[in-house]
């Protein structure tokens, strides 16, 4: 995930933009994707009061919105290190820490080689590579890695994409995140919420009704059939 940087200003910071889009979640989130990082000078307190306010946006889904400028902003005057401005909770999801968390060398002991490539590297499989795609039975999908329940079968449908897909996930169950990894084209990340891991993207191009596709990665998640009575 990662910002455009637009210019260097004579006090030596940053200033950052995401390119425009025309979708509707583009042009809802058209004030938040910038973002300054400070070097030397500090923004009054009144001042970023009001840059806060005027950036905010409204979502029907859950948003974390994160400063663009990752792990550390070079200047012309020294260099803003993302910790120096970015909120606990944001250097939480920045480093993929949730509140389940271990180290990488955990993680890759804990997963099967490919899901450890998805859940905490972003990779993604190959379309109707994974049995998850064809999977119709009645149950819960889980997080591969945690194994928090994050989508109930019944909100499954065949988007012919060759990737499960959802139109909504379990309550709470999963976090949206803004993605600038492809330049120019913003998109938004779908993690569990419980372990920062990688789970796919969302679209809005889904079947009532929400009209939200949930676009994931059979490594990234298992299934638990429903139990018979």
């Amino acid at each position: 995930m990662s910002a455009v940087p637009l210019k260097v200003s004579s006090t030596g910071c940053v200033a950052f933009y995401a390119p425009k889009l025309t979708s509707k979640r583009a042009q809802r989130r058209a004030d938040i994707v910038r973002t300054r990082a400070e070097c030397d000078d500090v923004t009054k307190p009144s001042e970023a009061s009001s840059m806060d306010d005027s950036r905010r946006t409204l979502s029907r889904r859950p948003l974390i919105v994160l400063p663009l400028a990752m792990a550390s902003v070079s200047t012309a005057r020294g260099t803003a290190h993302a910790s120096e401005f970015a909120t606990p909770e944001a250097m939480a999801v920045l480093e993929r820490k949730g509140p389940i968390a271990y180290s990488d060398e955990e993680w890759k002991q804990r997963l099967e080689p490919f899901s450890y490539k998805v859940l905490r590297k972003e990779a993604t499989e190959r379309p109707f590579s994974s049995e998850l795609n064809k999977e119709k039975r009645v149950g819960t999908f889980l997080c591969a890695g945690c194994g928090t329940p994050l989508f109930d079968s019944r909100a499954k449908y065949d988007s012919g994409t060759g990737w499960p897909s959802f139109y909504e996930p379990l309550p709470g169950a999963v976090m949206e995140v803004p993605d600038f990894s492809i330049m120019f084209l913003p998109r938004s990340e779908i993690r569990c919420k419980a372990c920062q891991g990688h789970l796919g993207h969302v679209f809005e191009d889904g079947p009532p009704p929400t009209g939200l596709r949930y676009c994931m990665n059979g490594a990234a998640m298992r299934f638990e059939p429903e139990q018979s009575a």
